[in-house]
């Protein structure tokens, strides 16, 4: 989750990220993948995560496990959702007793759910991470401190979704939030939690368009309503609806339309 490494592979360029981190989750879905493993916590709010196909909301006191190189999705749901996570080392600097901690939560399930008697020591060690978040000896301290405990203290988090949801009223939404700037299918897959491949054949067979076109109704559509309003200029319009300069959008308007922006701007005077 960090955003400080979003490759697969360990570089001598990348940063090392910080062993424990509070990040506060996107309102969209991202995707990513990187080559530590890391346990992820939630603190507040509720997460959508998706590790390696399986699905599930993620909520103070639960959390998940995402082995290194595990394509993942993940996201804040509605209001704001807070997760710590732990970043841990590679196993080249893993000491054994720490790599065999590792190697038993890789074989674990997924996702885990929390005893209360660790929730409240996270709490107070989250504390003092927000008191003091550039202390990384704290954060080295608090990394080691729950991994400790952690197996201990955890037992299974029932899936509450086993499979992937084509959802269209989410995909709407990210579209909408979204309009101004480029969509790519990857985006929209990672929004309601599917691969990009399984989201393009699941578009095109419940909604006979591919994702691109779909899109790109949605910004005509925008862009009729903005030129009735009759209170913007085409250059404006077409920038407010994702387009890359005004005559790739008159193109796509008369493409669609069968007439120009113009022409349909007279239209209501």
């Amino acid at each position: 989750m960090s955003d400080e490494n979003k490759s697969s592979s360990p570089t001598p360029s990348l940063l090392v990220p910080k062993p424990a981190e509070l990040v506060t989750l996107p309102s969209y879905m991202d995707c990513h993948d990187h080559y530590y493993t890391q346990i992820v916590i939630g603190l507040k709010g509720q997460a959508e995560f998706e590790v390696n196909g399986v699905g599930n909301l993620v909520g103070p006191g639960q959390g998940c496990v995402v082995t290194s190189g595990s394509g993942h999705a993940f996201g804040g749901v509605f209001e704001q959702s807070d997760i710590l996570v732990l970043n841990m080392p590679l196993p080249s600097q893993t000491e054994p007793l720490m790599l065999k901690k590792l190697n038993e939560l890789n074989q674990k399930d997924v996702y885990f759910q929390l005893d209360v008697q660790i929730q409240r020591l996270i709490q107070m060690l989250v504390a003092e991470m927000q008191a003091s978040p550039d202390d990384l000896l704290l954060s080295r301290a608090c990394n080691d401190t729950v991994m400790a405990l952690l197996q201990r203290h955890t037992s299974t988090l029932q899936v509450s979704r086993k499979e992937s949801r084509f959802d269209l009223d989410a995909i709407d939404r990210y579209i909408e939030q979204h309009l101004t700037q480029k969509i790519s299918v990857a985006q929209l897959a990672g929004s309601v939690f599917l691969g990009e491949s399984q989201f393009h054949s699941l578009f095109k067979e419940q909604l006979g368009v591919t994702p691109h076109q779909y899109v790109l109704s949605k910004r005509i559509d925008m862009a009729k309503q903005l030129i009735e309003q009759r209170n913007l200029t085409l250059g404006q319009i077409a920038e407010l609806t994702g387009f890359s300069g005004q005559s790739t959008f008159a193109h796509a308007f008369s493409r669609l339309q069968g007439l120009s922006p113009s022409q349909y701007k007279k239209r209501f005077g």
